[in-house]
């Protein structure tokens, strides 16, 4: 009777260990590096520099509405983009609570390939409004490790979709001034899973179990819609020349949606109480919003540079709190203090003819996460873009564009600790390669 006594009371602490284990998975959504440039081919091809002030396509919807005002026909245009991330790890010296090693691989190739698609139409009102609509996926991530992999209670599955429907107007104020804004309607959707150490958990209220020996499992999935704007002037003060100012705003998205365990027969004890039991959970996701100035040169008929400076609010992070429906669970509260980070980027256009034109570019884009809040389900690290594309244009009608870049991302280290999922240390490399088909139509 005794030892059923303080098994009950040891129990009534599991609370604190599910909102541990629970509140590692759901840090995915705040990852440095999951915002998505990949709007426009022709931005693929200068590494996504100068953006804001290029406006030669519909695209302009999303990096500079004002831009608008510079697309003289109604046009549509669709393109995709396969994203190839590569995620290794290094593990050096990860352990349990306890000392004892962490057992299983580094995770195997973690990066998932995903494809990103995007939709933008614009309509000529008259030679001072344009509309426009934007259909585009401006966040997303995936990753998944190997179920067994020495760093599961932490992470095995990262995924994160998000659909942006952008409805856009734009007005020349004067020959040289142009003003545009558009609204964001926004939908979000992730899912997120790890291990859950309930050998180590059970011993630790009095279970026969064994750290390691009776791992369990627990997926977090949820959604929702929200709605953002964004604004951008053009000021061309000639016609060789042209400087953008865009600014997108912050959108929140309150996630809701299920927690699901699943608990081995050797710990089900802990679940007497209520915990560790499916139930609602929701988390806020804070996504930044960014200000960006661009200048488009013509140096000559032929040759053009682009340039731009990016700054993007990723200090609106500063915690992650996790609330739960199940009463059992209290809610949880990890700090993040993430860094506003500014991005510089330079590019080349080269028209060797007036149906062929090259680009090129390179951007430097730093990680807001510093590394005592690197995660593995995106782990943090400076990047590099080098950019190279193509467009072909076979008539007044259509053009073509390819374009690719690849990202070089710095080596970062990890040594995240928590009582139930233990220290994960050691290191991630990794790289992205980024590859993008459009075609625009102008009617």
């Amino acid at each position: 009777m005794h030892k059923l006594k303080q098994l009950r009371v040891k129990l009534s602490l599991t609370p604190i260990l599910v909102a541990l284990t629970v509140n590692s998975t759901a840090s995915v959504a705040f990852a440095g590096g999951f915002a998505l440039n990949e709007q426009s081919v022709k931005g693929l091809g200068n590494a996504f520099a100068g953006s804001a002030a290029t406006a030669d396509d519909a695209s302009t919807i999303f990096f500079n509405p004002a831009g608008l005002t510079r697309l003289p026909d109604n046009s549509f245009f669709g393109a995709s983009y396969v994203i190839f991330p590569t995620i290794i790890f290094q593990n050096q010296g990860s352990n349990v609570a306890t000392g004892v090693p962490l057992s299983g691989g580094n995770g195997g190739e973690a990066g998932v390939d995903i494809i990103v698609p995007n939709l933008y139409a614009a309509w000529s009102v008259s030679d001072r409004l344009k509309l426009g609509i934007g259909i585009n996926v401006p966040f997303g991530l995936s990753s998944k490790y190997d179920s067994n992999w020495v760093g599961r209670y932490q992470a095995v599955e990262s995924k994160l979709t998000t659909i942006n429907i952008n409805p856009t107007v734009a007005a020349k104020l004067s020959d040289n001034l142009s003003v545009g804004a558009g609204l964001n309607i926004q939908y979000a959707e992730t899912t997120l899973s790890n291990a859950i150490n309930f050998g180590l958990i059970g011993q630790s209220v009095g279970l026969p179990t064994q750290s390691q020996q009776a791992d369990g499992f627990v997926k977090v999935s949820g959604s929702d819609w929200s709605v953002g704007y964004n604004l951008g002037v053009m000021y061309e003060p000639s016609k060789t020349t042209r400087v953008g100012l865009s600014y997108r705003s912050p959108i929140t998205q309150d996630i809701r949606g299920n927690a699901d365990f699943t608990v081995p027969a050797s710990a089900r004890a802990l679940t007497a109480r209520g915990q560790f039991t499916d139930t609602g959970a929701n988390a806020v996701l804070n996504l930044p919003d960014t200000l960006s100035l661009a200048v488009y040169q013509e140096l000559n008929p032929r040759l053009a540079i682009v340039g731009d400076v990016t700054w993007t609010n990723w200090s609106r992070f500063k915690e992650l709190r996790v609330q739960f429906d199940n009463p059992v669970q209290a809610d949880t509260v990890q700090p993040e203090n993430w860094n506003d980070t500014y991005r510089f980027g330079v590019g080349a256009n080269y028209a060797v003819s007036d149906r062929l034109t090259l680009r090129t570019g390179i951007t430097y884009d730093p990680c807001p996460v510093s590394e005592e809040f690197n995660t593995p389900r995106l782990p943090g690290g400076d990047r590099t873009l080098l950019g190279f594309g193509a467009s072909y244009r076979p008539s007044k009608s259509f053009n073509f564009d390819i374009g690719y870049t690849h990202v070089f991302v710095n080596d970062s280290d990890i040594n995240q600790s928590s009582s139930t999922a233990g220290t994960l240390k050691g290191t991630f490399e990794g790289g992205v390669d980024i590859v993008g088909l459009q075609v625009s139509w102008q009617f």
